[in-house]
């Protein structure tokens, strides 16, 4: 595979300080990425402005937040909805949603059930003209919470987009968790009419909101650094990730991964900015076990391997790596080990059915039977290792790998040299053994 274009080490501390401005383009939620990078942000000083996608009252019609509501996220907060997508979008006043055309179809049906392109098309570009009136008046109130002459990060946190559409879950249950006559094949959904539905929303929600935010902002960019101050875009991309294997780092990744041509997009639209001299840039971050992805058993597989570059990363240093390595072990069976588990996962990357997966020149690749079969028996052992499987090690480990990924691309965000990079573990692991991450 090619040599990927990752943070090989720690970014020098960026001079950030207060009166500087991370705004959050996208609703902040527990658990998620974000978190990470506010903290780092709030640590140095700087003014978090908060935002929100919104809500659906009882007729489906997108809402600002109730007062109540509002009073739960941190001042300043912008309550102006940013959701994207075009699922619930009336094509015209009055018209069909995108969604009605799967209303009523039963689990048996969904592969053979099909949408009505002309009623999408006409939606995504309401849907799309929605959301850049609502980036609009977004941006016009945010030039107030903007120093003149401060440095300023848009970080973009949009992501998802699954159709609201009752058989969607059921069938994605089957694709993502399906054994034996359970199973269903990734390629099945993705060339179904509902299939290339989803990925047409996720292409609007997790690339085209980036584009917006860069394309709406221009002017407010130009004021920022006339003024003296600096810009700059980060947005969150996932394209595989380096773990531990043996005594090297190599790339591996979950498969199948619904939103990967989503994900590519997402680089493409940094990369064409980028070449505008705009600073852009997409971290392809570590995945993390967050309340949207646990659906996806055993994407938390590439969680485990954590244990030992933190092992490997913490020699000589303050000891918060092995701090970190203690308290997951503390959750685990008597005689579990580091290097047990490291084995297993080793065996598990290595072999001959989960290589064919993981290629990356294919990426994102569908999935198999024997591949789901031996990922999710994977997932269970490693869960089964655990004094409480609800109670487990990838929590922890997913916390620290957003804290790190919030400290490495807040400090890589000033220089902002790559449109598309890599943080794997080995630089993550080498945040958590410096001790500078919160």
């Amino acid at each position: 595979m090619p040599t990927l274009p990752k943070i090989p080490t720690l970014p020098t501390e960026a001079p950030y300080g207060k009166g500087d401005v991370l705004v959050v383009f996208g609703e902040l939620f527990a658990r998620g990425y974000a978190n990470g990078i506010v903290d780092e942000a709030e640590r140095h000083g700087m003014t978090v402005v908060r935002s929100t996608v919104g809500r659906r009252d009882a007729d489906g019609n997108l809402r600002a937040l109730t007062p109540e509501e509002a009073s739960l996220h941190r001042a300043p907060f912008i309550n102006i909805p940013l959701e994207a997508g075009f699922d619930l979008e009336p094509a015209g006043p009055g018209g069909p949603k995108p969604v009605d055309a799967f209303d009523g179809v039963k689990l048996s049906e969904w592969e053979s059930a099909k949408a009505d392109w002309s009623v999408i098309e006409k939606s995504r570009e309401l849907g799309r003209r929605r959301f850049q009136d609502a980036v609009k008046r977004y941006v016009s109130e945010l030039k107030a919470h903007i120093p003149k002459g401060k440095n300023v990060i848009f970080c973009h946190t949009m992501a998802g987009g699954v159709p609201r559409t009752k058989v969607i879950m059921p069938v994605m249950n089957r694709v993502f968790k399906g054994t034996g006559d359970r199973y269903v094949p990734s390629e099945s959904l993705f060339r179904s009419d509902l299939g290339k539905f989803a990925l047409t929303n996720f292409d609007e929600v997790t690339a085209e909101t980036f584009r917006v935010l860069i394309e709406e902002t221009a002017d407010l960019r130009k004021d920022i650094e006339t003024s003296g101050g600096s810009a700059r875009y980060l947005a969150y991309g996932y394209h595989g990730t380096e773990v531990l294997v043996g005594d090297r780092f190599r790339w591996q990744t979950y498969t199948p991964y619904f939103q990967g041509w989503a994900k590519m997009r997402l680089e493409e639209v940094a990369k064409e900015f980028h070449q505008k001299g705009i600073k852009a840039t997409v971290h392809n971050c570590p995945e993390i076990l967050t309340n949207s992805s646990s659906i996806f058993i055993g994407v938390e597989l590439s969680l485990y391997p954590l244990l030992g570059a933190l092992l490997k990363l913490d020699a000589g240093k303050n000891g918060r790596a092995a701090t970190i390595v203690k308290e997951c072990l503390a959750l685990l069976k008597p005689g579990t080990t580091v290097d047990s588990i490291m084995a297993y996962t080793k065996e598990y990357i290595e072999s001959d059915l989960i290589e064919s997966h993981s290629d990356f020149s294919k990426w994102p690749q569908n999935n198999s039977r024997p591949q789901m079969e031996k990922m999710l028996g994977a997932s269970e052992h490693l869960f089964g290792l655990h004094v409480d499987p609800k109670n487990a090690i990838t929590s922890v480990l997913s916390e620290q790998i957003f804290r790190a990924t919030g400290y490495v691309m807040f400090h890589d965000s000033w220089t902002c040299t790559k449109p598309v990079t890599w943080l794997g573990h080995d630089v993550l692991a080498e945040a958590l053994a410096s001790g500078k991450t919160l």
